[in-house]
């Protein structure tokens, strides 16, 4: 059984970390961000940590899935997943550490490619593992959007 769910425990576990420390250093800018001008349509601070655990549980799941049904094949997959999460990881610290708000953009575009990329390869290895990866582009859209909004509205 444990070596069977080992890959989906480490891989849940790993991508849980990143948005964890990242939440944590950032944890005081977050704080500060309050009193910015909010754009249209930001919803209320609680709603973050509980999305953001759960597209940091669906990543985990896809990327297992595509490190299990990929063996052999699944060097890119992974290696853009791995990339797509150091991207996520900073772009916190550049949103509420550093206000650098446009930049945050500029680098969530960045995230953006990288996300689609993740999914053309994870449909590759398995459908499945993309289509868990569908929700977290749609909230990083929504991510780009407030984020632009944040610095025009600042």
């Amino acid at each position: 059984m444990w070596k069977k769910i080992k890959p989906y425990v480490i891989s849940i576990a790993i991508a849980l970390a990143v948005g964890a420390l990242s939440g944590f250093l950032s944890m005081e800018g977050m704080e500060n961000f309050e009193s910015f001008n909010q754009p249209p349509l930001s919803p209320p601070a609680i709603l973050f940590p509980i999305v953001w655990t759960i597209l940091y549980i669906l990543m985990g799941i896809s990327s297992a899935i595509v490190w299990e049904k990929g063996k052999g094949r699944n060097g890119r997959a992974l290696l853009i997943y791995a990339l797509q999460l150091i991207v996520n990881f900073f772009w916190s610290i550049i949103f509420f550490n550093l206000n650098a708000f446009l930049f945050a953009f500029i680098w969530l575009l960045l995230l953006l490619l990288l996300i689609v990329l993740m999914i053309i390869e994870f449909y590759k290895i398995d459908k499945t593992a993309a289509f868990l990866q569908i929700p977290y582009l749609i909230w990083v859209s929504f991510a780009g959007y407030l984020t632009i909004m944040t610095y025009l509205l600042n």
